[in-house]
C-alpha cells in the first residue's frame, strides 16, 4: 500500500467536522469528521442505508448540510456550488462528464478540456486552438486507453469504456482531487480490472475519495477507508484493519450485506 512518507499523513487535503443532514427529522448522516489525506486512495463503504451516497452528495455539494462544516485546503466551503469547488481543483467524476452519446470520443474530451479554460463552446477559433485541443484530448484518451476508439461516438462504447471516457473528460479539468462514486457500480470482471488499473494510474500526483460497493477493489486500491454505519464513522484504517474489525463484520452480516443504494 503506496501510504507515503511522514509528511503526507499530516497534510489533510479534505475534512469535514460534525457534518450531518436530516430529512424531515431522520439523520441519514450524523455528526461525521472525516479527514482525507492529500495524495491516498480514500474510500467510503459501509452498508446499505449507512448514509455514504447522502455525505458524498454533501461533499460534492449536491446536498447541503444541516450541520457541520467541510474545508478543502484550507477554505471553507460549506456554503459553495460545485461549479466553485470545481474551479478549486475538487471534481465529482461523472458530474462533468454527462458525455455526449452522439458525438466522438475525442470531442466528448475536447468539449471537456474548452470548459477548464474558459471557453465558450463556439466552434470558430483558430484552426490552430483547434489542433493543440485535439492533441491534448488525444493524449487524455491514450492515458485511459482508449486511442483507438478515438472517432467512436460515446454511446457505441461498451459501459466500461463509457466509464473510462468519463474519467478522460474529468481529467481533463486537471482535478486535484477526484470523487468517484461507484465507479464500478455495473461492471463486468474485465470492465472492473481495467477501470480499476486506470483509477491507480491516475491517482498519481492527486488525492481520490470514492464510494465503491466491491470490496475486492476497495481492498487493492485503498489506502485508507472510512466504514460508515447509519450515519455514522463506525471504523476507519486500512484494509487489513476494518475487514477484521467485529463492528464492521457485524454491520454488514447484520444488514444482509452491502449490496443496493442509498
Amino acid at each position: 500500500m503506496p501510504l507515503g512518507s511522514s509528511d503526507v499523513t499530516t497534510d489533510i487535503i479534505l475534512s469535514t467536522s460534525g457534518l450531518t443532514k436530516e430529512f424531515g427529522g431522520f439523520r441519514a448522516v450524523n455528526g461525521v469528521d472525516l479527514n482525507v489525506k492529500r495524495g491516498t486512495i480514500h474510500a467510503l463503504i459501509g452498508p446499505n442505508g449507512a448514509g455514504k451516497t447522502t455525505c458524498f452528495n454533501l461533499l460534492t455539494k449536491f446536498l447541503p448540510p444541516t450541520k457541520g462544516a467541510i474545508v478543502y485546503n484550507g477554505q471553507d466551503i460549506t456554503r459553495e456550488q460545485p461549479a466553485e469547488i470545481a474551479r478549486k481543483g475538487l471534481v465529482r467524476s461523472f458530474q462533468i462528464s454527462a458525455v455526449f452519446p452522439q458525438l466522438s470520443a475525442k470531442t466528448n474530451v475536447r468539449i471537456a478540456l474548452q470548459r477548464k479554460r474558459g471557453d465558450s463552446f463556439d466552434f470558430w477559433r483558430p484552426e490552430k486552438v483547434l489542433r493543440e485541443l485535439d492533441e491534448e484530448a488525444l493524449h487524455l484518451l491514450d492515458a485511459v486507453g482508449l486511442s483507438a476508439f478515438a472517432a467512436l461516438t460515446a454511446g457505441e462504447l461498451s459501459y466500461g469504456r463509457k466509464r473510462a471516457l468519463e474519467i478522460a473528460t474529468t481529467l481533463a479539468l486537471d482535478p486535484e482531487m477526484m470523487l468517484l462514486d461507484e465507479p464500478m457500480a455495473g461492471m463486468g470482471r474485465e470492465d472492473v480490472e481495467r477501470v480499476e488499473a486506470l483509477i491507480r494510474k491516475v491517482s498519481k500526483n492527486r488525492t481520490i475519495l470514492m464510494v465503491e460497493h466491491n470490496l475486492s477493489v476497495v481492498a487493492s486500491l485503498s489506502d485508507h477507508i472510512t466504514v460508515l454505519a447509519r450515519g455514522q464513522i463506525l471504523a476507519e484504517g486500512d484494509y487489513a484493519t476494518v475487514s477484521k474489525d467485529p463492528r464492521v463484520i457485524e454491520a454488514y452480516i447484520g444488514s444482509g450485506g452491502g449490496h443496493g443504494h442509498h
